[in-house]
C-alpha cells in the first residue's frame, strides 16, 4: 500500500487510478447488464466482451451524479449541497427516468414532497437495497487512503435515499475504494469495507456467511452455487444479498479486473451492480491500464436512460476532475 501523500504528489498515478475506478464502474455496469440479458445469453452463452449495444444503467448514471456533486462543491459534501444537486440534476431535469431502482424513485418523490435527508431515506421504499452503494465510488476516489473519511462522507450521501443496511453498504464500498486507490492488498480492501458494517446487522451477518463460503470453498468454482443460494433474497436483490456477493467475488478473483468482469458480470440477478462495484474496486487498484481501451470508449458517454444530464457528461473528464480533488 502506498501513502496518500505519495498519491497526491504523483498525478499520473492518481489519474490512472481515478479513471480506472470510474471507467471500471461504467464498464462493469454495461457488461453486467448484458450478462443478465436473456437475448445475449441465448446468443453467446456467457458474456466475455462489451458488445456494441451495451449502455449505461442507473448504476453509472447515479455514480456520475455523485461525481458531479463532489466536483461542483470542491470535494465538500453536506446534506444541503447534496439536496441542491438532486434538485438541479434530477428534479429540474424531469426526474428519474427508465431503469431506476425503487429507492431512487422513492427518494425523488420524498424530496418533491419537501422531505429532507435523513428522513427522505429513512421513510423510503427499499431503503436497504444497493442503490447507494452502486453510486458511491467517487467518494472513495477523492478520499484515497482515508477510509474513515470516505465512510463519513458516504453516510451523508446515502442518507438521502437509504437507511441502515443501505447506508452501511455504501460506507463499506466507499471505504474499500479508498484503500484500493492506494493499492491496498485484496484483504486490506475487503477489511476496510467490513469495518464499516455493524456485525449484528442483516448486512453484517450476510457478509460473514459470504466470507465463510469463501473460506470453505477455496475457489470461485466451488463457491459459485452457494453464493447464489445461501444469500438469495426473494423478489428483489437487497444489499445483504448483492454486497456480500461482490466482496466474495472480488476476493476469489484476487482483485483481477478481467476475472472480476467474467465472474461478476455473468453472475445473474443484479449483475449490473455487481459488475459495477467490482469494476470500481479492481479499476482503482490496478489503474486504467487493466481495462481494454475499446471498452472504455464504449462507456465514455453515458446513455442518459435514467438521469438525463449524464448524456452530456464524459466519464474520463469527470474522473480527471475527481483525481485533482484528491489534493
Amino acid at each position: 500500500m502506498i501513502a496518500r501523500t505519495e498519491l497526491i504528489h504523483d498525478r499520473k498515478n492518481r489519474l490512472s487510478r481515478a479513471t480506472g475506478c470510474l471507467a471500471g464502474l461504467a464498464v462493469g455496469d454495461a457488461l453486467g447488464d448484458l450478462g443478465r440479458s436473456d437475448t445475449h445469453r441465448q446468443r453467446y452463452g456467457i458474456i466475455t466482451n462489451l458488445y456494441e449495444d451495451a449502455k449505461s444503467t442507473d448504476d453509472t448514471e447515479f455514480a456520475l451524479l455523485t461525481a458531479r456533486t463532489l466536483i461542483d462543491n470542491g470535494g465538500k459534501l453536506t446534506s444541503d449541497t447534496l439536496l441542491e444537486s438532486w434538485q438541479r440534476y434530477i428534479l429540474d431535469e424531469g426526474g428519474v427516468f427508465e431503469r431506476g431502482g425503487q429507492s431512487q424513485y422513492g427518494a425523488e418523490t420524498n424530496i418533491r414532497r419537501g422531505m429532507r435527508p435523513p428522513l427522505s431515506g429513512q421513510d423510503n421504499v427499499n431503503n436497504y437495497d444497493d442503490g447507494a452503494a452502486m453510486r458511491i465510488a467517487p467518494i472513495g476516489i477523492i478520499c484515497a487512503g482515508d477510509p474513515r473519511r470516505a465512510a463519513a462522507m458516504a453516510q451523508i450521501e446515502a442518507q438521502i435515499s437509504h437507511y441502515a443496511d443501505g447506508i452501511w453498504a455504501a460506507q463499506a464500498v466507499a471505504a474499500s475504494v479508498a484503500v484500493a486507490m492506494v493499492d491496498g492488498a485484496v484483504d486490506e480492501i475487503i477489511s476496510a469495507g467490513l469495518n464499516q458494517i455493524p456485525g449484528e446487522s442483516w448486512l453484517g451477518r450476510a457478509m460473514n456467511r459470504a466470507m465463510a463460503i469463501c473460506d470453505r470453498a477455496g475457489s470461485i468454482e466451488n463457491a459459485w452455487e452457494s453464493l447464489h443460494t445461501d444469500l438469495w433474497t426473494p423478489v428483489h436483490s437487497a444489499s445483504p444479498e448483492a454486497i456480500p456477493q461482490i466482496y466474495a467475488l472480488f476476493r476469489l478473483t484476487g482483485g483481477d479486473f478481467r476475472q472480476g468482469m467474467f465472474w461478476g458480470c455473468n453472475f445473474g440477478r443484479d449483475a449490473d451492480t455487481i459488475g459495477a462495484i467490482i469494476g470500481a474496486l479492481a479499476g482503482a487498484k490496478g489503474g486504467v491500464t487493466v481495462i481494454p481501451e475499446s471498452w472504455i470508449s464504449k462507456v465514455r458517454r453515458p446513455a442518459g436512460v435514467c438521469l438525463r444530464f449524464t448524456a452530456r457528461e464524459d466519464v474520463l473528464d469527470l474522473a480527471e476532475q475527481l483525481a485533482d480533488l484528491i489534493q
